[in-house]
């Protein structure tokens, strides 16, 4: 089997790759194995040298890795640059921070002391998705390795540049051989990786049906697992919002990485007294995006990652526009090689429309109308997924109120939903378990381990 690079641009191959075969497996197992115990007695002060190196090596070569992104997923190059920016901010984060965070922590007992020592578990799998290719392991990466995990990654097919670019980088800022490793295997060995005895952990960012397949097998394998999964942000408009701050942060939302984001603006669920404005100014922000060359540097709309996706994107919008659902804007694809799909806007959109409950992982914006604030939280609760959502309004005291009874991991009053080493990360319901980032993100892959001493 070829793992294979497609510019979705254009549609040509850029390169491909042989998947390892069982020997190739094998090694590569066997040598994060050998890596884990001495990683794992690294002084954490020397992990931090490393990932501080990591996070210059990332910046010096970031017009490389950007432009490996925008040919690999389609990414707008200024956007690719700020995913290898982010990056770099992660590994600086958890360097400084590690420390703190995995500090023995003392407990009052009848002991003479008693304590909590946060150690690490050994390797821990991650599988990843194409949208974010180095991001979502480095949010992984940082923390894991940080707390004194091995890592293995299994990245999704269609980025394997991406995927062997981040191993080189660990082994290039001077990271022990083994201590990261890319493995480059079908989908269908993952479940044998996650079985081995060398495997502890496994951290998945994808789609809910792989999520559950996931969980499954690292359940009947009792090893800990953190699923972040699919989701459909709420972005509620109420009657006093600043709409010309709403419409700006909905377009940047709802087209980040041409809409391929689990937390970008999905669901824009608008009150009836500023919908009509709200969608007015939100479809001619949209009809403003230039569609184009995602290395171009003046192109503000990109292609899709593949023609598949987008050709499901396009049957999810054509079902709802046969149930009633009214286009404002788009909801076509764009003719020639690359897959584009148009910037698009359907309103009036209803509960026995899929638009309504399924995620819409492309450039298409769902208006939900609603009568007030209270109906507004009802609809946005209305959904199995709960990863993120944001709450517009004049009133922050009103827009804590209303974000605090958001069902989700996240809830965000006049910003846009985002993403911050700062902060933890993660979802409720069909969105996953667990969190990443922040202090929770690297103590998911420890043992909490109790100390008692007379």
């Amino acid at each position: 089997m070829a793992f294979k690079s497609v510019n979705p641009f254009d549609g040509n191959t850029v390169a491909q790759f042989q998947a390892f075969d069982e020997d190739r497996l094998e090694q590569a197992l066997d040598e994060c194995a050998r890596a884990t115990g001495p990683w794992m007695a690294t002084r954490i002060e020397e992990r931090a040298i490393l990932m501080r190196a990591l996070a210059e090596l990332l910046r010096s070569r970031s017009e490389e890795l950007a432009g490996m992104i925008t040919r690999e997923v389609g990414k707008l190059i200024r956007e690719a640059r700020a995913e290898i920016e982010k990056c770099a901010w992660v590994c600086e984060y958890y360097a400084e921070e590690a420390p703190a965070f995995l500090a023995d922590e003392s407990l009052e007992s009848d002991a003479r002391r008693s304590l909590v020592a946060w150690q690490p578990l050994g390797t821990v799998l991650a599988i990843m998705p194409w949208n974010f290719p180095f991001w979502q392991v480095f949010r992984f990466a940082a923390p894991a390795l940080m707390a004194g995990n091995t890592g293995l990654l299994k990245h999704a097919s269609n980025v394997p540049q991406c995927a062997l670019a981040i191993e080189e980088l660990f082994r290039d800022a001077g990271f022990p051989r083994g201590v990261f490793t890319t493995l480059m295997i079908p989908a269908v060995h993952v479940a044998g990786v996650i079985e081995d005895r060398r495997v502890q952990a496994v951290t998945l960012t994808g789609s809910e049906p792989a999520g559950r397949h996931v969980a499954a097998v690292a359940g009947a394998q009792l090893k800990k697992s953190v699923l972040e999964l699919g989701g459909s942000d709420a972005f509620i408009v109420l009657d006093d919002a600043d709409l010309d701050l709403a419409v700006e942060n909905a377009v940047a939302s709802r087209f980040l990485n041409c809409g391929q984001s689990c937390i970008a603006a999905k669901r824009f669920i608008v009150v009836d007294e500023v919908a009509g404005d709200f969608v007015e100014r939100y479809a001619a922000a949209a009809e403003s995006l230039l569609t184009g060359n995602p290395a171009d540097e003046g192109t503000t709309l990109g292609p899709m990652a593949r023609h598949d996706l987008r050709d499901e994107l396009h049957q999810q919008v054509l079902d709802s526009i046969g149930k009633g659902a009214r286009v404002v804007t788009g909801c076509a694809p764009d003719a020639g090689p690359g897959a584009f799909y148009q910037a698009s806007v359907l309103d009036h959109v209803q509960p026995d429309m899929r638009a309504y409950h399924e995620e819409l992982f492309g450039p298409v914006a769902v208006i939900i109308r609603a009568r007030d604030a209270t109906d507004a939280l009802r609809i946005a609760n209305d959904s199995v997924y709960g990863l993120g959502g944001s709450v517009w309004c004049g009133d922050p005291v009103q827009g804590e109120s209303v974000a605090r009874q958001l069902q989700c991991g996240c809830a965000f009053v006049n910003g846009m939903v985002k993403s911050d080493p700062r902060l933890p990360f993660g979802g409720i319901k069909h969105s996953g378990y667990g969190r990443e980032l922040s202090c929770l993100g690297i103590r998911e892959f420890v043992n909490a381990k109790t100390l008692w001493i007379r």
